[in-house]
Order: structure tokens, then sequence, then C-alpha cells
């Protein structure tokens, strides 16, 4: 229609001059015209028209790190300077805790935003009969917030490049594709539902036969990762980077500089240095990558870890803090957190005392890369991005956890490490019980981070509170029909 009565308008050159000035007017009238109405229809849209200037995430989700085997977290084991270089670009947090003490609900907290409990998932995914006897569910649920779906529905490009035990692998032949939970792309491992042949040779996670070998899997994931972002330059993107590495078993490649026995023990000191050394190197290639892509300056990368270190070599690993993988105190949900977003975020700062968990990452990352939640979503997060942008603010909600609903099907680290089944950190204090209400631990998370002294006892007011409300929590979270 514009198009025709800009068309009437040109065959109106014969007209007297004193009316062509009513040709101009007329003209830019419908020029003005045009513009509004085409902006307003995409079909019809300019093709060069400014790209979406929205910040790219890559989420790095390192397997069983523990708070201090790095550098900047204070560890000693190798220099890691890759990653300490990200620390020193970006922000460090301090109080940041995962969903569990243990990989599948771990990642499931991260992935909705929820309690991994609210969807059966209680310990780590194994065979179908294992699953029964923990009380849990084969796989999570589809039809479950995704935090690559909330992204994906508003334009992002979503990938997931890594580990992923969430369903899938062992004799769990039905569990959901990717693509179900909002991913475009994938490369991942054998406890998925779509193991990448490369790194699956026999029927396992792992095996001397693969084509990808152990050592080299962190770099086969950034690989992938950058492959994703420089072929969709045109859009925002999303990526889990979920490497398996730091994880047991420890089979890195022969370094010349190692003069001991080869291969070694896979669960030594001696091999897990090596493996850091090796993933360190990666990280600083990801970030590389990104430079040579010219993406870095607009990309959020995030690095953490989806639970606490086993082994732990004498509690080195996690900074002295008390517990392991498999326990609710500290040193088994404490993770490492770093936050880089050049311009955005402070560079060379240390948040020590905002509480963060993992299940504030879908509404803290959709603010910061406006993408609209939908309405009926029920997280139990909060929006964390003002202190990720270099706000410190104290929390207003509590946190719980819960590992070990029985003796059957869950292991647990010895000795004093072995913690109750139930936990919550509210405000300063951290309380720790049984869903029996056995075994009641209150510690002031202020005063002793390494939970050393028991003061429940002394704080009968504040047991009585938290116990209520830990109980409560507890009973709200679904039963699974077996």
């Amino acid at each position: 229609m514009f198009l025709l009565c800009l068309s009437s308008i040109v065959k109106t050159e014969q007209m007297q001059p004193q009316h062509k000035w009513k040709l101009k007017i007329s003209l830019a009238v419908v020029i003005a015209a045009v513009a509004l109405w085409t902006g307003r229809h995409p079909a019809y849209s300019v093709t060069h028209a400014r790209p979406d200037s929205r910040p790219n995430i890559i989420f790095v989700l390192t397997d069983d790190m523990g708070f201090s085997d790095i550098g900047c977290f204070g560890g000693k084991f190798v220099p890691t300077p890759n990653i300490d270089c990200l620390a020193k670009e970006g922000r460090m947090f301090t109080q940041y805790y995962s969903a569990a003490p243990i990989c599948s609900p771990s990642r499931a907290g991260l992935l909705t935003g929820m309690y991994p409990g609210r969807w059966n998932f209680t310990t780590f995914l194994h065979t179908k009969k294992h699953n029964r006897d923990a009380e849990q569910a084969d796989f999570l649920d589809p039809s479950a917030p995704s935090i690559a779906r909330f992204f994906k529905n508003a334009g992002y490009a979503t990938g997931h490049f890594g580990k992923w035990h969430l369903g899938g692998g062992r004799d769990v032949k039905n569990a959901p594709g990717f693509e179900q939970y909002g991913y475009d792309e994938h490369a991942s491992t054998y406890e998925s539902p779509d193991a990448d042949p490369l790194l699956t040779a026999t029927n396992w996670i792992w095996s001397d036969k693969d084509s990808i070998k152990r050592w080299d899997r962190s770099k086969y994931f950034v690989d992938k990762t950058l492959d994703f972002l420089s072929r969709h330059k045109n859009k925002p993107c999303f990526v889990n980077l979920w490497p398996d590495d730091i994880h047991t078993p420890w089979v890195p490649r022969k370094d010349p500089e190692y003069t001991g026995q080869y291969p070694m023990n896979r669960e030594e000191e001696a091999a897990f240095k090596l493996v850091l050394k090796e993933y360190d190197l990666q990280v600083g290639r990801l970030m590389d990558g990104l430079k040579k892509l010219g993406m870095e300056k607009n990309t959020i990368v995030i690095f953490t870890s989806d639970n606490g270190p086993l082994p732990s070599f004498r509690g080195s690993r996690a900074g002295g803090l008390r517990g392991t993988k498999l326990s609710l105190y500290e040193g088994g949900t404490r993770m490492p957190f770093i936050v880089s977003w050049p311009g955005h975020i402070p560079a060379g700062t240390v948040d020590g005392s905002s509480v963060i968990s993992a299940i504030d990452i879908i509404p803290s990352l959709a603010r910061l890369g406006n993408v609209p939640l939908p309405k009926e979503y029920a997280g139990d997060g909060m929006d964390r991005s003002a202190v990720l942008l270099g706000k410190p603010a104290s929390r207003t909600g509590d946190l719980f956890w819960e590992y070990g609903r029985n003796n059957i099907a869950y292991s647990y680290p010895g000795g004093n490490n072995k913690s109750p089944n139930l936990a919550m950190r509210s405000g300063e204090w951290k309380l720790l019980m049984n869903n029996d209400g056995t075994d009641i631990q209150l510690y002031n998370m202020v005063k002793d981070k390494y939970e050393t002294t028991n003061v429940a006892d002394s704080e009968p007011a504040v047991t009585a509170k938290l116990k209520d409300k830990l109980l409560k929590w507890r009973k709200s979270l679904p039963e699974l029909d077996q």
C-alpha cells in the first residue's frame, strides 16, 4: 500500500512548479511512515539491523573442585595462572553454595533454580534399581523449568558441552533428549541421553579406547564451545561448559616434567596435580578464544564447581572447611565462584559477605541477559544480579539442603566429615540435623565457618526456630511413587 502511494506521488512530476514543495513534504511523510511500519513488522525489517547486544553467557561448571583447589582461593597444589587471571579480571565470591553435595542434584538445582528434591533428585543418578533405592527419579522431568529453555525462548542460542548426569546411561534408556530442555546443540559424556561416540568407545564413562582421551576431554569441550560461539555471532549465546574434570579417575597425559612412575595411581595427589594443571590451561584457551572471536568484552563467564572434593587430601582441597563431597558441612557445598564481565563487574575484587546459591542463577542471569521469566515460574532462588555486579547485600531468605535419605543407596564420608542429612543457612546461622530430629548442630558462620563449635545448647531459641523451619521444608518435598 505504501509503495503504491509513493508511485502515485512520483507520477505527478509534471505538476505546476508552485505545487512541487507539496511533493517534497508528501515524500517525507511517506518515507517516515514506511520506516515506522516496517520497524513494527519484522518480516519487512531491514536485513542489516543492529545485532542483539545482550551478553553471551558461559557457565563453567567444574566437576568435584574443592574450595581451595585453585590459587586465587588459596590452593597450593599447582599454579593456576589462567583461572587466577579470570579472577583478576572479575570478582570472586567466597560464600557461594551449590544446591547439593553431589553431582546430579547439584546440577538439577542449577538448571531449574529450584531445590533438587522438588524434582526427586537426592543423590547421583545410577541404575534404575539404585535410583529406586535412593527414592529418586531416573531423569529430570522435561516439564521442569530449564534455564536453557528460558534463554532460548528469549532469542539466545543455547549449547551444552560436557557432563550432564541428569538422565541417561547405564540401564536408563528412556531419558529425554537435550532439545527437550532447550538446548540447540550438545556434546556430552556417557551419563547423558546422547553420549558423544568420540568419548564413549565402550559402554562406560571412559576407556583407553576412546577417540578423545581422558586428558583431552576439557580441551574438546572448550573447542566445542568456541566453535558454537563462532557460528552464532549474530545472536547472544548461552552455553553450559560442564567438563568432567577434575572428577576422579585422574588420568593425565604424560607430562615431560613428571619423573615418577607412569601410568600412576588414578586417585593420588600427583595425578590430581597434573589434571588440575591441564584444566587450568584449557580455561586459558577458552579466554584466549573469546578474545580472538572479539567476544571477550560482551561475555559473562562464570566459573564454579558442582560440589566439594573427594578425596580431599586431609582437607587441604577445601581450605580447611569441614566436610567433603557427600557432606552437608561447608566443604561439601561451599564452592569457589568467579564472575567476569569486563566493564560491568569490578575487576580484581572479592565479595566475602554476600551469600549466593546455585538456585539464584536463573533469576540473576535472566536479569543480566534481559530474559523474561514465565509468570508461572516459581523458583526457589533470588535475583542476586546486583550482588554479581559488585554490590554486596545480605540474604533475605533461607537456604536448605538434604543428602542421605537412607543407608542403602547413599555413600558417606568417614569420621568428622559425615554430616546429618538436613541443613539450612539463615543469616549468620547454620543448622544441621537428621530428619528424625536427632543430631542437632548449630554453628555461627560468621565466627565459626569451620564448624568446630556446636552452640545448639547455648542458643535454644535460635535452634528451636530453625529446627521447625527445616523440618517443615523437608516435609514440603514430594515423595516419589515407587
